[in-house]
């Protein structure tokens, strides 16, 4: 029904940005709750950013002031932007939407900081 593609990730120095992009087919794309989430080895997946159906956004403490989630309607796209990476940012980093109480995942795309 819903597909997630992600992409973008890349080896990034620490203190540098990225901009990760999940493609979003299936559904209606405005009115999903879309949301980036990520997962390091060994660790359990973590809420990254989200954007509501209205474009609301919130964010997870580490990614307050660093990160930006946005939307692009005319594209089905929806956006990170990752500023001034650290190491512990190196994690997997997934798509998921939650259209009508329903979950789906993109299959991930990799990040790694070096310092």
């Amino acid at each position: 029904q819903v597909h997630l593609v992600e992409s973008g990730g890349a080896l990034a120095q620490a203190g540098g940005s990225l901009r990760l992009s999940c493609a979003v087919s299936g559904g209606t794309f405005s009115r999903n709750a879309l949301a980036w989430y990520r997962q390091a080895p060994g660790k359990e997946r973590e809420f990254v950013a989200s954007a509501s159906s209205t474009g609301l956004t919130n964010y997870a403490d580490f990614a307050e002031g660093r990160f930006t989630v946005s939307k692009d309607s005319a594209t089905n796209t929806l956006n990170l932007t990752m500023d001034r990476l650290r190491p512990e940012d190196t994690a997997i980093y997934y798509c998921n939407a939650r259209p009508a109480g329903q979950n789906y995942w993109g299959q991930g795309t990799q990040v790694t900081v070096s310092s």
